[in-house]
């Protein structure tokens, strides 16, 4: 049995006054998810569980089959285990965004999707000036990176994620809790040494968005989840450019297949990220490849971009890695938004978003095109939703 998962992340929504009250993924184009949910079945899934934020690591734990509840221990140490960093039991590890503040508010959560070249020397001053013995800053992508704390694993700290406060006041959003003096103080470090670095000032000339500020969040303790062979018997791999993913397919034992061009925005490899998933399929039992694009798109408020993201997921992604899937006698498919991120709000929803799944042994139902809607009316609704992977596994 062959398996593949696709993972379109933010791709549910809200209906959309320009695109005629309908929802991206419905004015979408997207002939390939569609034959799926009127060839097999759709529905529902709950990925955020009462009481957590909705977020990526969060909602796609419950999509591979993690109870949040039980294994969540906060974004920055997934990101860490993508990025080879290794934590101690004591240890307490942030993301450190670059992120552009202007009069106050979060103008930008990216920094203008600073390029990781840039972004590279910027934490390699802030080691430099900032860091101290126990505090180590870590380079990721663009705009997202990470800072441990040695010893820091009984800090107490409440702190937002930038994506979910857009040209908000970010006065009532800073860091809070009985250590937050701290975490505060070197977020005003770092502004003092960004105000007029000469990388923000090279980006000011091209009128690009400087990284003014760091915004610290997400933090936690080491991550320790049990292996997806281990439970399920199954090889997997994963195609994914952003390191909350990567991060989810090192702790459950995945192999990464990295593709040339593959950025976790708009601009993506669609193409690439497609025929590796193909490629995978003759190497391992379980392929999750994960696409970006969609949830960017909702951040920036650009339902026209959305809608052209999730054409081009359906196209170069879910259409080639159906074709090769249906080539072998006994297999399944599903494609699984991990949450909403309405262009209306920008931010992400804990909305239960829709899913679709055909192959073997999935018998139709509602036999209709995959949109929100057919999703809520059909009548598999998964709750908690860290059980759908074994309906999708159930032979």
């Amino acid at each position: 049995m062959k398996y593949a998962l696709i993972l379109p992340d933010g791709a549910a929504d809200e209906p959309v006054s320009e695109l005629e009250g309908q929802t991206p993924l419905a004015a979408a184009n997207t002939p390939n998810m569609d034959w799926i949910s009127a060839n097999g079945r759709q529905g529902t899934i709950v990925t955020v569980p009462e009481g957590f934020t909705p977020a990526t690591d969060v909602a796609t734990l419950s999509v591979l089959g993690y109870d949040p509840r039980k294994y969540y221990t906060g974004r920055a140490p997934i990101e860490a285990a993508a990025l080879g960093v290794d934590l101690s039991t004591s240890d307490i590890v942030f993301r450190c965004n670059l992120v552009t503040i202007v009069d106050g508010e979060m103008a930008d959560f990216s920094a203008g999707h600073i390029a990781s070249a840039e972004a590279a020397k910027i934490i390699d001053e802030l080691n430099q000036r900032v860091a101290t013995e126990s505090i180590r800053f870590h380079p990721g992508v663009s705009y997202r990176h990470l800072m441990v704390i040695e010893g820091g694993a009984d800090m107490q700290v409440e702190c937002q994620p930038p994506h979910d406060i857009p040209n908000q006041p970010v006065a009532g959003h800073l860091p809070k809790g009985r250590d937050a003096k701290q975490i505060r103080g070197l977020m005003d470090q770092a502004a003092a040494l960004l105000s007029d670095h000469e990388i923000n000032a090279v980006r000011r000339d091209l009128g690009e968005n400087p990284a003014t500020n760091i915004w610290l969040w997400g933090q936690g303790r080491a991550l320790k989840l049990p292996s997806f062979e281990q439970r399920f018997g199954l090889k997997g791999a994963t195609i994914a450019a952003v390191d909350v993913i990567r991060g989810l397919a090192v702790g459950v034992g995945f192999d990464l297949i990295d593709v040339a061009g593959a950025t976790g925005y708009l601009d993506t490899n669609f193409r690439g990220k497609g025929e590796a998933g193909v490629a995978a399929l003759d190497d391992y039992d379980f392929v999750v490849v994960h696409v970006e694009a969609a949830d960017e798109a909702g951040h920036i408020g650009d339902a026209a971009a959305k809608v052209k993201a999730l054409e081009q997921i359906d196209e170069h992604i879910v259409g080639p890695v159906l074709s090769r899937i249906r080539t072998f006698k006994d297999w399944k498919i599903m494609v699984a938004p991990d949450h909403p991120t309405p262009v209306a709000t920008r931010m992400h929803s804990a909305v239960p978003p829709p899913f679709c799944i055909a192959g073997t042994g999935v018998q139709t139902v509602l036999g209709r095109p995959f949109s929100e809607a057919n999703g809520n009316e059909a009548d598999l609704h998964c709750d908690p939703g860290f059980e759908l992977i074994e309906y999708m596994l159930k032979r």
